[in-house]
């Protein structure tokens, strides 16, 4: 399916927005639902990874098929791992098996794990014998994919000694390590996170009590990406969010004030108002504006194409997760933006975008089976009409994102084959 995009008629002056719930959240709090059935969940995120997610943790035996879903694929591997008595085969995407989850075994089999690699090692699709796992110590290198240790320290309280994990080196994405271990201490599981050590307490029990997922703000990306595009005095409302969020893209309200947006909580509502332009003077136009994404990599898409439409120049690094996601989501970027008339030089780990002026019309932006570059790029249709193809892919974390465009009076058609 390919959309084109125009920007609505009139400005956006001021509209309200409810956002699912947190596709991060929900699926730690599905696995230890899983743990512990008592748990209930309230407000979880309806994106086809979840879905993936809540089918996954009720297979037993046979093959489990998570197609792009790379959080369904670590969480359930230690999932299965830990399981006495399960035995399946985990896959996905022809994308998914080239997607490297080998540290994540190895650590699994350092706790007496029973995994076999059925094609690539190193890559899924794995064979995995569930098994009481007795061993209670393991370490990992500190700068990979926060899902590998949070995929650990979900299962730990299971453990019949509980987990102590030592991270080796700098850590990438401590806020969703903190999410994961704030999760745990709200259904009443002990734990410790001091240097780079953790350690999980064992626990046959939790608390019987509901807990409510916050919406998801990945998704909020999008709507800050469109207050900075928007004119002065456009106000956009969000719910529902927290200013005590545990989700590493709250810091969007930190740096969306580089775009000239400010962010207000109220009674469970964000509050996004366009306050001032970014760009006042030539000096301002080519100003590099810097960012270090490693604890939120996941917005690095969004304001990349920001700067772009906004005519600004960037540095962003902190990228280097980037590379093992639904696509290589820097080469897909720099691709992409290049089309639209950018100057756009990425390495393994960051990427520069240079000032600049012009923005082609009726480019067709390729979507790379990748949600966030579909929902990242479609924004910009306020500065020039875009064509985004594969548009259902934001089914995978967002799918109401092209009605929650229309509500913003979006122009959006489908276009013949």
């Amino acid at each position: 399916m390919t959309l084109h995009l125009s920007g609505p008629p009139a400005p956006v002056k001021h509209s309200r927005i409810s956002i699912t719930g947190s596709k991060s959240e929900s699926n730690r709090l599905l696995l230890l639902q899983a743990l512990y059935p008592q748990l209930k969940i309230e407000n979880i995120s309806n994106a086809d990874d979840v879905k993936v997610m809540r089918k996954g943790l009720k297979v037993r035996t046979g093959t489990v098929d998570i197609h792009h879903a790379g959080t369904a694929m670590r969480f359930l591997t230690a999932y299965f791992a830990t399981r006495e008595g399960v035995e399946v085969t985990l896959t996905g995407s022809s994308r998914m098996q080239e997607r490297p989850i080998k540290v994540l075994v190895d650590a699994l089999r350092q706790l007496g794990a029973d995994i076999e690699y059925e094609k690539n090692k190193g890559y899924p699709p794995l064979r995995i014998r569930g098994k009481k796992l007795e061993k209670s110590n393991v370490s990992l290198p500190a700068n990979i994919s926060s899902q590998y240790i949070s995929a650990l320290l979900l299962v730990a309280p299971g453990m019949k000694e509980g987990l102590e994990l030592e991270l080796i080196g700098e850590i990438t994405s401590v806020p969703y390590i903190k999410m994961t271990l704030s999760l745990l201490k709200e259904i009443g599981i002990r734990s410790s996170f001091s240097r780079n050590k953790i350690r999980v307490e064992p626990a046959d029990t939790v608390l019987p009590k509901s807990v409510r997922v916050e919406s998801d703000w990945s998704s909020a990306s999008y709507f800050y990406s469109i207050a900075a595009f928007s004119e002065i005095g456009t106000h956009l409302e969000l719910t529902s969010y927290s200013a005590e969020s545990l989700q590493g893209d709250r810091v969007l309200a930190d740096l969306y004030r580089s775009f000239g947006v400010e962010s207000q909580f109220e009674d469970q509502t964000l509050h996004l108002r366009k306050l001032a332009n970014p760009v006042k003077s030539e000096k301002d136009k080519n100003t590099l504006l810097k960012f270090h994404l490693a604890d939120a990599p996941d917005i690095a898409q969004t304001i990349a194409v920001n700067c772009f439409g906004l005519g600004m120049g960037c540095h962003i690094t902190g990228l280097h997760t980037l590379k093992i996601k639904e696509t290589d989501r820097l080469e897909a970027l720099k691709t992409e933006l290049s089309k639209l008339g950018a100057r756009i030089e990425v390495s393994d780990h960051h990427l520069e975008l240079a000032p600049g002026d012009s923005i082609k019309s009726d480019v067709s932006i390729a979507t790379y089976n990748d949600h966030r570059m579909a929902m990242a790029f479609a924004p910009l249709a306020l500065k020039t009409d875009i064509f985004i193809e594969d548009a259902a892919v934001v089914s995978k974390s967002y799918p109401d994102f092209w009605d929650d465009l229309k509500r913003l009076n979006f122009q959006i058609r489908h276009v013949a084959g």
